[in-house]
Parts: C-alpha cells; sequence; structure tokens
C-alpha cells in the first residue's frame, strides 16, 4: 500500500543539471567522447597530505564519533584561517563544523525559518538554497537581479521586495552559477537594510577562497552576526568528503548545536582530521596555485565565449562559473544545452535550474576542467554554431 507524501515535496524541483549528467552517462556508455563543463565540481583532489591525514587518523583509530560541533584542533585552524586570512576575530566557540555546506544551510534554515516566512535571494541562484527554505516551509522570494546588478541582490531590491513576512536574506558571494562576487560597499548596505527590519543574513561564501582580480574577502569583517556559510568542497577541492563549517552569532550556538546534535550526531570524523592540514602553510600555497590555474582557465574561456556569440556582460571574478547569456544563438536555454550535449559532445548547464528570470536565455558554463579541454569544447562549440545547429 502506498501512502501520500508530504506536501513540501511540491515545494522542491528537480535538479535538472543531474538530468543532463545522466543523459551524458548513457552517451558515454555508447563510447562518445564527452566535455564536462557542467558539476560544479573541481577537477583538482585533495592533496596528498590531506589524504596522508586521513589515512594517519584511520590508523590510529580515531574513528569515532566526534562532538557534533567539530573536533577542537579543526575549529581552531579554522578561526586562525580568517586571522590570517582576513585579519578578523572569529571566536572558536562560534564556528561550527558540518557535514557539507549542505548541512550548514539546512542547520541555518531550521535554526530560522518559520512557517510561511519569506527569505529573499536572487534570481538567478543555486536552486537547493531555496529548497532548504521550503524544507521548512518558508517560502523563497525570488528576486529578479540582471547584469546590472552583477545577478546579485541590491540594496533597493531589498528596501523594494521586504514585506511583513519577509525574515531575511539568502546571499552568495561569490555566486553559484553566475560566478560574480558582491562588491563590499554593496553587501554593507544590504545588511544595513536587513538589520533595520530585525532580518537575518546567511551568507554562502563556499568559493570564497577562488576570488579573482581581488582579493577574498568576508561578510565577518562588515557584520559578526551574519551566517556565514563554508565549504571544504571548492577551494579545498574536497567534494566527496562532505565537510563544511559554519559561523553564527553567539546567540544561535545552542540552538544550531542542538539540531546538529539530532539531525547529523557529527560530520565525519575521518574527513576533520583531515581538514586541519589544509591550513598548513605548504598545502595553502597549492591551493592557491590551483586557484592561479582556475584563473588562467576563466581568463581564456570568457573571451572564446563571447568570440562564439554568447552574451557575458559581468566578467566573473569568483568561483569557476561563466553565467553566459545565449539569447542570440537559440530561444530555448535549456533544448540548446541538450542539442550541444548530443551533437558536439559538450556539457553545460541550461539555466532553469537557477530560477524563471534568466531560464530561457541563459547556460552555466564550468571551467573546472583543464585549459586542453576547455580548448577543445570552443572548437567543438564553434563547429557546432557554424553548422546551424
Amino acid at each position: 500500500m502506498s501512502h501520500p507524501l508530504a506536501s513540501r515535496l511540491d515545494q522542491i524541483a528537480p535538479f535538472h543539471v543531474m538530468e543532463i549528467l545522466k543523459m551524458a552517462k548513457a552517451l558515454e556508455q555508447q563510447g562518445r567522447h564527452l566535455i564536462h563543463m557542467g558539476i560544479g565540481e573541481p577537477d583538482f583532489t585533495a592533496p596528498p597530505a590531506v589524504v596522508d591525514a586521513a589515512a594517519s587518523a584511520m590508523r590510529d583509530g580515531r574513528l569515532q564519533y566526534t562532538t557534533a560541533l567539530g573536533i577542537p584542533e579543526l575549529r581552531t585552524a579554522i578561526a586562525k584561517h580568517y586571522r590570517d586570512a582576513f585579519n578578523v576575530e572569529v571566536p572558536e566557540h562560534r564556528i561550527i563544523v558540518t557535514a557539507g555546506a549542505s548541512a550548514a544551510l539546512l542547520l541555518a534554515c531550521g535554526a530560522l525559518v518559520q512557517p510561511g516566512a519569506e527569505v529573499l535571494m536572487p534570481d538567478p541562484s543555486y536552486p537547493c538554497n531555496r529548497h532548504f527554505v521550503a524544507a521548512f516551509e518558508g517560502k523563497a522570494k525570488l528576486v529578479n537581479s540582471g547584469a546590472e546588478q552583477r545577478y546579485q541582490l541590491s540594496a533597493a531590491a531589498v528596501r523594494q521586495h521586504w514585506t511583513a513576512q519577509t525574515a531575511g536574506v539568502l546571499l552568495a558571494t561569490p555566486s553559484n552559477p553566475t560566478g560574480t562576487t558582491i562588491q563590499q560597499d554593496e553587501l554593507k548596505a544590504i545588511l544595513q537594510e536587513v538589520r533595520a527590519r530585525d532580518g537575518f543574513a546567511i551568507v554562502d561564501e563556499i568559493y570564497q577562497g577562488l576570488t579573482y582580480d581581488h582579493a577574498p574577502s568576508t561578510v565577518l569583517t562588515i557584520d559578526q552576526d551574519a551566517i556565514v556559510i563554508n565549504s571544504f568542497s571548492k577551494y579545498f577541492s574536497m567534494t566527496g568528503w562532505r565537510l563544511g563549517w559554519m559561523v553564527v552569532p553567539e546567540h544561535m550556538v545552542a540552538a544550531v548545536e542542538k539540531l546538529a546534535q539530532n539531525w547529523f550526531i557529527c560530520p565525519s570524523s575521518i574527513a576533520q582530521y583531515a581538514a586541519v592540514a589544509c591550513f598548513e602553510p605548504q598545502q595553502i600555497a597549492i591551493f592557491e596555485a590551483r586557484k592561479a590555474e582556475m584563473q588562467a582557465r576563466r581568463d581564456y574561456l570568457v573571451p572564446a565565449l563571447r568570440e562564439l556569440g554568447f552574451s557575458i556582460p559581468v566578467t566573473p571574478d569568483g568561483a569557476f562559473y561563466v553565467y553566459a547569456n545565449c539569447s542570440a544563438l537559440t530561444d530555448d536555454a535549456d533544448h540548446f544545452a541538450k542539442d550541444v550535449l548530443q551533437k558536439a559532445g559538450v556539457v553545460i548547464t541550461p539555466g532553469q535550474d537557477f530560477g524563471p528570470f534568466t531560464a530561457k536565455d541563459h547556460v552555466r558554463f564550468s571551467y573546472a576542467n583543464s585549459l586542453d579541454n576547455l580548448k577543445e569544447a570552443v572548437r567543438r562549440l564553434a563547429e557546432y554554431l557554424n553548422q546551424g545547429s
């Protein structure tokens, strides 16, 4: 006998990029050679010293549950990282290690989102963000955010769209899918608008280390009451390890700890002991060299895509994405992405995952792939477009 499913599922859409990936896997099983520019995953993996730290933890039998907030060594290392990299003091007890940034976002929404409450976020934005809000019977209120706003929320948009039902904002800088950051003056103005309305600000900084053209920054230099989400997946190249962290205000620590204890018990002990090694100077040097490689890829890909007819009005200054307007090439980005996959063997992501405002005329390219592969992808796209698709 089947039972009715919870109505909240109606508010959570499928992840369309995974559908594209399934199509790609089927083609590869048929022997097709594809170039993957769809999934947001670094092509680098954890450095040997990080893997060695995990192996050492296993050999030493450090495999038991940890506290829900994370091992002290890792929380101390993260606090030191904030001091060294951003010249900001973050008390260790406000740092909560989580089972990936997704767990951190769930904990933040679980602690803050009341049923029926609205959370402002830009359209386009990472689709899971709105679904985390929906999981707690809140409502993501997507605000159309075009190139003029760097595809980000603005202080003016917060003033315009805040209602009696609005509880806070969920921002990402740098952003997935756009790769754009929120400029510091604008971020400060947004936070002032939110605080004036007694709202909360969740700021996703998981691509923080992958910032180009200017130094990385953290919202904590502006507002220590912001809820910060970060991850070991992107800059630290540890996607499958499922490890992240969050920084919360003093008054939220006990509440988030209670939720973490009940929902997750603790993050992976092995991943935590491994992650301590990420902050050693030798490993930071490796991550910075990889960041330079990512920037070189961006610097190749953006002008190459513009040459092909894609419009990229805002040069992405972070993450490893290019959010490209393809309206000069097609009137249906979803069909275009599937056709490019079938005919050119290049995997890209249609805009429909990221919100309705840009769905039909944008696609996302991930440049988390080798420069040689990016050049081959551009060659294939040029051939595809020259044949009139």
